[in-house]
């Protein structure tokens, strides 16, 4: 915090119970004092900022009126989560926000008992309110559920999935709209459409406070009101589409405004069934720098919070996401059926410059995994070569359709992957862990580890020329710091490369850790080998290093269970070769949130834990 800045009442919240004992006129000022200690705050820790600014006085209104953690909040994403960690008793560890041992980013249940349900990918929050409503109606237990989701995450299919069934479902649980025209890229779809044609009707607005009005006379009209008013909704405005889903639908309404929002859900409580609130919120609410670009502000690094981000900067070293963006506006350049899939991601994945050059052939399909993979795969059928950009960790999201859509039909669509491995500070919920494993086991799909940033381009390039799926993965931020040319050159398929002969050890390295294995080979004197393909394997070479090497080690940021180590040995024990395998890799557990070159360090996978544990094994070895 900056020495000038004090939060006289905010220091006296220990939890919702003492928000509650605040007389109301007190909130408006307590609001204040909220968003400025989260713009100072994440100043000095980085994190997610425009979101939570939007979120100030909705989650103040929230504690208020429920009696949370009795009642419970579910917080769809958790983007918008740090008022509410602030509220229930973590401001001081804020300052540790996404360190290691620090708090989480994201909702976490082991944190704290307000967290009831742990998040940080999107479209979950209303199916998990809909299974405490109605596990709390098994029970007995008078309690109010409420699924807070954004405009961007209800674009997904598992959130309609979840109206549709509590629609029917006789659940008592409210489902609050924060509406803020925003996901991290700009909306984009249909329903991005009918929520700005509903927000933006004064007539549709005006015809809700007269049906409001006309509920007020006398019982025989009371049917003739609610009639009228649904006719009107009808004829003006979309709303009436969550009330076809068996919703009592209310809103729009301001969702920076503590004197509509809390006789507006105070109200709410006494409502059985399912009901649905609409609020309209900004994104940067209250720090104009993050206003007036919500999206430069959704994820920040550390920054001057007077003085906002930097302009200009140019981020250091060149990353694999920006290397992807430019191979992908070379190869459209080149090749007229390239085609640019992104599930609302365009700027996390690299693909800014593509969306302006190639407007035509950028596609954008909103916060949908699933879709995108199966839009992809009707693409490719029709002869276009789509090119799916997408997280690791959000590929999970959409298993199904890459086995079924797209591998089970042979279809040459190119997932670029990025984020693969350990991405740091968001933790578990965004580790790009389990790639190498799910997709190996898939028949007709290669998978493809690029070591650095130069290999990145070019197996891109691989990729896309090779008639079938391919998964081509790469980790956040820089590597070795090679530089791409600007040539559009392949290299073999299913070939691997030995970059540094030795004796006795050899060194397996897919991808990433490549840069380690050959720190480790020099003290070692150890051979690396640069694998590139988990799939197909390059066989030939794993058995050549079995020949003249008494221990094979593989080394991936991936899941050991079943990874690319995995598949050494399976080649292995197919050709009868029984040289010691030591495979290096990720623990079987969830890993936490820290710093990226901690967190490897901690696990064993930098240049001092790979020495160490070969020596380990070697000692052990010699001593049977």
């Amino acid at each position: 915090m900056t020495a000038a800045s004090t939060f006289p009442l905010l220091e006296r919240i220990a939890s919702p119970a003492d928000l509650r004992r605040l007389d109301r006129k007190q909130l408006p000022v307590l609001a204040a004092e909220l968003r400025q200690f989260l713009i100072e705050s994440v100043a000095q820790t980085g994190g997610h900022l425009s979101s939570n600014l939007g979120t100030v006085e909705l989650t103040l209104a929230l504690h208020r009126v429920f009696n949370t953690p009795d009642d419970r909040l579910v917080w769809d994403v958790g983007h918008q989560c740090y008022p509410h960690k602030i509220l229930t008793g973590r401001r001081e560890g804020m300052s540790r926000l996404r360190m290691r041992h620090g708090l989480a980013g994201f909702p976490k249940r082991c944190e704290s008992e307000y967290d009831t349900f742990g998040v940080g990918h999107s479209s979950t929050s209303i199916s998990a309110a809909l299974g405490m409503a109605l596990a709390a109606k098994q029970q007995g237990l008078p309690r109010q559920v409420v699924a807070i989701i954004g405009d961007g995450a209800m674009s997904a299919g598992q959130a309609f999935e979840a109206l549709n069934n509590a629609g029917v479902a006789d659940a008592d649980m409210l489902v609050i709209l924060n509406d803020n025209e925003m996901s991290i890229s700009p909306p984009v779809g249909a329903l991005n459409n009918i929520l700005t044609r509903l927000t933006s009707s004064k007539t549709y607005n005006a015809a809700r406070e007269a049906g409001r009005h006309m509920l007020g006379f006398a019982p025989p009209l009371l049917e003739l009101a609610r009639r009228a008013e649904e006719h009107v909704k009808g004829m003006i405005a979309p709303g009436t589409l969550f009330e076809e889903f068996g919703f009592h639908y209310y809103g729009p309404i301001d969702g920076h405004d503590l004197d509509a929002l809390i006789p507006t859900l105070e109200n709410l409580k006494q409502i059985k069934g399912p009901k649905f609130l609409h609020v309209i919120t900004k994104k940067g609410q209250g720090y104009k720098l993050a206003e007036a670009d919500p999206i430069l502000y959704h994820g920040v690094s550390k920054f001057s919070a007077d003085e906002g981000i930097a302009s200009g900067k140019s981020g250091g070293k060149l990353s694999y996401t920006q290397v992807f963006g430019d191979w992908l506006c070379d190869m459209a350049r080149a090749d007229a059926r390239l085609v640019g899939i992104t599930p609302a991601m365009r700027e996390g994945s690299g693909m800014v410059r593509f969306a302006s050059e190639q407007p035509a052939r950028y596609f954008d399909v909103g916060i949908a995994e699933q879709h995108a993979v199966t839009f992809a795969a009707g693409m490719a059928c029709e002869g276009l070569k789509p090119v799916v950009a997408i997280y690791s960790t959000f590929l999970q999201r959409a298993y199904d359709q890459l086995v079924h859509d797209v591998a089970l039909q042979n279809l040459p669509v190119v997932f670029a992957v990025d984020r693969g491995g350990l991405v740091g500070a968001d933790g578990p919920t965004h580790h790009g862990t389990f790639d190498l494993s799910f997709a190996a086991c898939i028949p007709n799909l290669a998978v493809i580890t690029p070591a650095d940033e130069a290999e990145c381009r070019a197996l891109l390039t691989t990729a896309f020329r090779h008639d079938g799926p391919t998964l081509v993965r790469y980790p956040r931020g820089s590597g070795l710091g090679t530089v791409p040319g600007n040539d559009l050159d392949a290299l073999p398929f299913g070939k691997g490369e030995i970059r540094r002969p030795g004796r006795q050890v050899a060194l397996l390295a897919f991808g990433s850790l490549l840069g380690a294995a050959l720190a480790a080979g020099d003290d070692l004197n150890a051979t690396v080998a640069n694998m590139r393909f988990v799939k197909p394997l390059d066989a030939d070479l794993v058995a050549e290093l079995a020949g003249n090497h008494s221990l094979l080690v593989t080394l991936e940021e991936n899941a050991v269970i079943g990874g690319a180590g995995s598949e050494v040995e399976r080649v292995l024990a197919e050709r009868g070769l029984a040289v010691p395998v030591l495979r290096l890799g990720l623990p079987d557990r969830f890993i936490d949130h820290g710093e990226q070159g901690q967190l490897l360090a901690e696990l064993g996978l930098d240049k001092a834990g790979i020495v160490r544990a070969i020596q380990a094994r070697l000692a052990s070895d010699n001593r049977q």
